[in-house]
């Protein structure tokens, strides 16, 4: 294939500001992140030259191939995001059925399509660490399963239930005037509770496993990429959404994410990353020397980092991306 050609520098794996970074610089509107925006941008041009979210090249090193914490706590993360990837993927698909317009059903497709590579990934991701593939869905069964049941599966039931229940039926919901509501719920939530919550822990993972594994960087990279454009076109949607309804509607979404926080506090994902975390800790420990000076952020060696730190640097991030989003949307 011809060099690669140029793409917008917020879906460039090289120039694309991190997670972070993009939080507060980039505006994406819907019309600006149409189909032939993710055919010529993403398709044709992030992620070319990659093999199942990574760089041909980008290796996995021996010793995340070994039996021993660090390669334990990688698997649990990958496993555990394969899930969460996949739950996104059908929220994104629902989203997209109920779009009012071809604008948001063409980008949440488009979401659709980045959450299921991201899922897809993780998946080879852990064949690459060495999982048979005759075992692939049983480890990550075993590995993650508990959390999914923990975390993912009562914000599921929480979320979408307008749009699960009537999913098969929404030509009724347009003829009733309720499918916008449908859609825009699902836009808060998969945006500010959900994308707004986990992305800054895929921004984590990226830089503590930098220093580690190329591959394993590499496969975060690529989904943090995507979340610049899923959080700025989000944001602008619900934003619009609040400018051009009455303040009733924007006190009901501001019920709707009060009401998504108060679950995410109900859910054990700190439990879950400090228990991960731990893990880590014991394999940087083991490996340090071949880990060496490389940081996780500048001035702060990876090696030199604690369990409580990164846990809170993943919760601060969070906690920033979302006031940060909210602000933008006219509800902060």
């Amino acid at each position: 294939m011809n060099a690669k050609q140029p793409i917008a520098a917020e879906a460039d794996w090289e120039q694309a500001p991190s997670l972070l970074e993009a939080s507060d610089e980039i505006e994406l509107a819907l019309d600006d992140c149409e189909l032939e925006y993710w055919l010529k941008n993403v398709a044709q041009g992030s992620i070319v030259g990659t093999v199942h979210g990574r760089r041909a090249d980008a290796v996995i090193p021996p010793m995340l191939r070994e039996p021993g914490p660090l390669r334990d706590s990688r698997i649990e993360e990958a496993a555990f995001r394969a899930l969460s990837e996949d739950a996104a993927t059908r929220i994104c698909a629902l989203i997209a059925a109920a779009a009012p317009n071809v604008a948001g059903m063409e980008f949440f497709t488009t979401q659709a399509l980045d959450e299921a590579r991201h899922a897809n990934s993780m998946r080879h991701h852990l064949l690459d660490l060495g999982v048979p593939a005759g075992e692939l869905f049983e480890t990550i069964e075993r590995v993650a399963g508990p959390d999914r049941d923990r975390i993912i599966e009562p914000l599921w039931d929480w979320a979408l239930p307008e749009v699960e229940d009537h999913a098969g039926d929404l030509l009724s919901l347009r003829e009733a005037g309720h499918v916008e509501r449908v859609y825009i719920n699902g836009v808060v939530v998969i945006t500010i509770l959900l994308e707004g919550v986990l992305a800054p822990t895929t921004e984590l993972a990226e830089r503590k496993w930098k220093p580690i594994s190329e591959a394993s960087a590499d496969v975060e990279r690529g989904a943090c990429v995507d979340e610049i454009r899923h959080l700025a076109v989000g944001s602008w949607i619900v934003r619009e959404h609040v400018r051009t309804h009455d303040a009733d509607e924007k006190e009901r979404i501001l019920a709707l994410l009060e009401e998504g926080r108060a679950k995410w506090e109900s859910v054990p994902v700190v439990d879950m990353l400090m228990t991960r975390e731990r893990r880590f800790q014991e394999g940087i420990e083991e490996h340090r020397s071949a880990i060496g000076d490389g940081e996780i952020w500048p001035g702060r060696r990876l090696v030199d980092t604690t369990v409580e730190e990164r846990v809170m640097k993943a919760a601060t991030w969070s906690v920033e991306v979302q006031e940060q989003r909210m602000r933008y949307m006219g509800l902060g």
